[in-house]
Formats: C-alpha cells, sequence, structure tokens
C-alpha cells in the first residue's frame, strides 16, 4: 500500500511535493529533488492553474478590486499561492505583488482593502504573511505592517478583528510573525509574539464564548478564519509545540486522522458565515475528501511537536 509520504511526493503537485521535501524530510534547497520541484511549482498543478487565470496586468477576475469578488480576486489568489510555495522570482508573482503592495498600502503603516482609509487586522497580518513567503519581508511596507501588529496588539495580549476586542478569530497577526525570520525580530515584536501566544495558549485555541462549530472543522484556503488546526500551525511554527495547553487541539487533529493515515479537508469557507449573497467558494481539493494539504500541515504540526515525522505508512 503505497504510503501517506508517497502520496505527498507524488509529482502531479509540486507544490505539496516540495513542502514535503522541505518541511517534512528536511531537504536543503539546493537538494536536487527540491529544485526539481520548485522549478515546476508554476508548470503544473495548483499554482500553475491559478496563474493561467491572472491577467498580464498582475490581477484576477477584476481590476477595479483586488479584494472583490470574494474568494477569486486578487487577494485570495495571492493568499494561496504563497502557501503553495510560489515565490517573486516569477515575474507574474512579482507583477501581482506589486499592485497588491501600491493598492493595500495605508498611510497608518498597515494594508487595508482599496476604498479604506485604515488598516484592519487580518488585511494587515493575512498581506503581510504572504508577502514574507513570497519573499518580500524587506519591503519598506511590509516592515511597517509588522509595527503596526505590534502597536495594535491589545491589552490581553490579542487583537480586534472588526470591532470584536481581542478575539481569538484576530489570528492573522500571529501567523505573519511565524512566518517572519526571527533574525529580523525587533524587541517589542518578539514581546508581542509571547503576549499573543500565551493569549491563545491560555484559551487553549478554542475556548471563548460558545462553542463555534467551524473552529473544530479543517479547511484550505483559511481565507482570514480561524479552526484549531491553523493555531496549532502558528503556535508549533513559533516554538510552543511543547506547552501542556495544546493538548486538547493536539487530541482532536491525531483523532481526525483517518485509518490510512491522511486526514480530509472537512469543510471550505464560508462555513457557518451568514450572507445574504454567499461568496463563491474556492478550493483546490474536494470537501470530504482525503487532503494532501490539511495532511502536510498535520504532518507538519505533529513534527514541531515530537521533534521527528510522525508514522507515514497509512497504519493509522
Amino acid at each position: 500500500m503505497e504510503s501517506v509520504l508517497e502520496w505527498l511526493l507524488q509529482e502531479d503537485q509540486p507544490s505539496i511535493r516540495y513542502l514535503a521535501l522541505t518541511e517534512l524530510l528536511d531537504k536543503p534547497q539546493n537538494d536536487p529533488d527540491v529544485k526539481s520541484a520548485a522549478a515546476k511549482l508554476p508548470e503544473i498543478g495548483w499554482g500553475a492553474e491559478i496563474l493561467s487565470k491572472q491577467d498580464p496586468g498582475g490581477w484576477w477576475v477584476a481590476e477595479g478590486s483586488l479584494y472583490r469578488p470574494k474568494y477569486l480576486a486578487t487577494n485570495w489568489m495571492l493568499l494561496t499561492l504563497s502557501d503553495l510555495g510560489l515565490t517573486r522570482a516569477d515575474p507574474r508573482i512579482n507583477t501581482a505583488c506589486e499592485l497588491w503592495i501600491r493598492r493595500f498600502a495605508k498611510s497608518d503603516g498597515g494594508f487595508g482593502t482599496d476604498n479604506m482609509r485604515k488598516s484592519e487586522l487580518c488585511l494587515v497580518g493575512n498581506t503581510a504573511r504572504a508577502l514574507v513567503k513570497f519573499g518580500y519581508e524587506d519591503h519598506p511596507k511590509v516592515r511597517s505592517a509588522f509595527r503596526w501588529l505590534v502597536r495594535e496588539q491589545k491589552e490581553n495580549g490579542g487583537w480586534h478583528c472588526w470591532g470584536k476586542k481581542g478575539v481569538i478569530s484576530a489570528w492573522e497577526g500571529m501567523s505573519a510573525f511565524a512566518a517572519y525570520p526571527k533574525q529580523k525580530w525587533t524587541r517589542s515584536l518578539n514581546r508581542a509574539v509571547e503576549r499573543g501566544a500565551e493569549f491563545y495558549l491560555k484559551r487553549e485555541l478554542h475556548k471563548e464564548g460558545k462553542r463555534y462549530d467551524p473552529w473544530y472543522r479543517f479547511h484550505f484556503p483559511e481565507h482570514y478564519y480561524y479552526d484549531l488546526l491553523v493555531g496549532l500551525d502558528f503556535l508549533t511554527a513559533l516554538c510552543y509545540g511543547s506547552d501542556k495547553r495544546l493538548s486538547y487541539a493536539v487530541d482532536l487533529l491525531k483523532q481526525k486522522r483517518r485509518p490510512d493515515g491522511k486526514w480530509n479537508l472537512d469543510a471550505v469557507h464560508p462555513d457557518g458565515t451568514r450572507y445574504s449573497r454567499p461568496p463563491t467558494p474556492f478550493s483546490p481539493e474536494q470537501v470530504g475528501e482525503p487532503s494532501k494539504m490539511i495532511t502536510l500541515k498535520a504532518l507538519r504540526v505533529l513534527k514541531r511537536i515530537d521533534g521527528s515525522l510522525p508514522d507515514v505508512n497509512g497504519s493509522g
């Protein structure tokens, strides 16, 4: 029977192969297999499919708005591409990111949509994280976005999200910190990470008000929504994997593993959110089926916690 690792390393999805090689097997960038997978990222698979729909001007769907329609416009396509391993080395990514920065950067130092005057946490965190992954970590607008995140952190260690004060769902800043190279952290950023981690750990990633079922379902892309795998991913990336307060979330993650060692895509967004006109869902994978991205993320989390790659032979 094909092992889970062999499944992730299949060449039909070079993004998953590239991420498995580098994040699960710790292969260096100069490894021949890594170089081969990286070269194919814009040529075949999910990344190539998204790039094939891009306008030469750098945008998707509509030039007038990089944010709408959800979840098909430029903002959402770039967030997804950043998760698939592509970088500004591809001229199409570079063109799109320069447009994104120019249109979304705000005078207060963060990012917001085209028609917003002020920055908003979800836009700042998501855009900063994606731009770092694309290779823009030294761009002045990216550096100022991290200063915005530090400045806007609330007293309880969380962030506001569209008027909601210091809540679990305002996770994007922590994910941006997790992507930012640690050698670039300032003292104030380091302190913000410590306070933010304590905010989530104190709540065990899910204890906030009435139970909200979508938090217990795993999604890709995440867009600006939160679930427990999202929380596990950024906290373990920030080296908090040994904290016992993650035990509930880790147990849930293990319980969701299929007998064949894979994880399903539980749902796609919008999930549990009411719209008079619901946005068009977007995902490269099928709900209820084994998901290469969710499986990759789950194994990445467990590897960070245990220090070694969990069993990937499909024995459960």
